[in-house]
């Protein structure tokens, strides 16, 4: 069976593991059985081991609880760079695989579920943990944002990325990001509504900011160039520019400009939000389909 998987976007600024936005980047994965352990790779990541130690192939024979199989995957998702990549790879390799819950294997492997809900759902999501099971909630969109995401030639682990945040925080700063999320969830769902305060955070982006100094010179840059707001995308390295469509291809390159003065390698690219999330050859045929759809509801529950 093959499934293809979106990219996504977490936190956005204030929504720390909780909100998550699915993008137009992919990974498709094949999982046939075979006599055999085989693993193949194409594009982002094809330089992996291509083992038993792949994450599609632990996760593809976690769930078809043997190793005879032949996984492909093909990505154009950068890795290590904020952008889900292990995650979508979870859930694409989890649904391939045969599994009836590859969001449940993906939060349990990515060990947060905002990035695999996105990956799933599509669109602009909220998720946590419930009683053991994820719980997701699909947030409206204004699907007439578009996203302008600078990526660096650096990567930025996850793990090291979460080393950077302290054990606990206090009141204020917990009730400051729980207003700042209230403002996105609005301008998420209405462009006109976005201000530029909305995507401001203190449980994590200034925390990280040593991790990558470039950082808040490259935000503030992405703002003077016409975003509506910029943030971290998930555990960065890439800094997302939330934009009115129109103003996105000025903004991308006023971004790859910025990088290249400030000394940041790297591209900065548009991105439009995706509405489908997991989709397989049960779906009909998809090969080159591109998401189509509206935004949603706020009541699309899962669990």
């Amino acid at each position: 069976m093959r499934a293809r998987v979106p990219a996504s976007t977490a936190n956005l600024g204030p929504g720390f593991d909780v909100l998550a936005l699915a993008l137009d980047l992919y990974v498709e994965v094949e999982v046939v059985p075979a006599d055999r352990l085989h693993v193949r790779s194409e594009g982002e990541g094809e330089d992996l081991a291509d083992d038993a130690s792949h994450l599609a192939a632990r996760v593809a024979i976690d769930v078809a609880g043997h190793d005879r199989l032949s996984i492909t995957v093909r990505s154009d998702i950068p890795i290590a760079r904020g952008l889900g990549s292990s995650a979508a790879l979870a859930v694409a390799a989890a649904a391939a695989a045969g599994s009836k819950d590859p969001l449940g294997v993906a939060a349990r492997v990515d060990g947060h579920p905002e990035n695999a809900a996105a990956s799933t759902v599509g669109g602009l999501v909220a998720a946590t943990s419930v009683r053991g099971s994820v719980r997701v909630v699909r947030m409206p969109l204004d699907v007439s944002l578009a996203y302008v995401a600078m990526i660096p030639d650096r990567p930025l682990s996850t793990a090291k990325a979460r080393q950077a945040l302290p054990q606990q925080v206090n009141r204020a700063d917990a009730t400051f990001n729980l207003g700042r999320m209230t403002l996105l969830l609005a301008g998420l769902a209405d462009h006109t509504l976005l201000i530029r305060e909305a995507t401001e955070d203190r449980l994590h982006q200034d925390y990280r900011s040593p991790l990558f100094p470039e950082a808040p010179q490259l935000l503030g840059r992405l703002v003077a160039a016409g975003a509506l707001a910029s943030c971290w995308s998930g555990a960065g390295p890439t800094l997302l520019g939330i934009c009115d469509g129109g103003q996105a291809e000025a903004v991308r390159v006023a971004a790859e400009t910025a990088m290249e003065e400030i000394g940041v390698p790297g591209r900065a690219v548009v991105l439009r939000p995706d509405l489908e999330g997991l989709i397989t050859d049960a779906d009909g045929p998809w090969q080159g389909r591109r998401p189509e759809g509206g935004a949603g509801g706020p009541f699309d529950l899962l669990g």
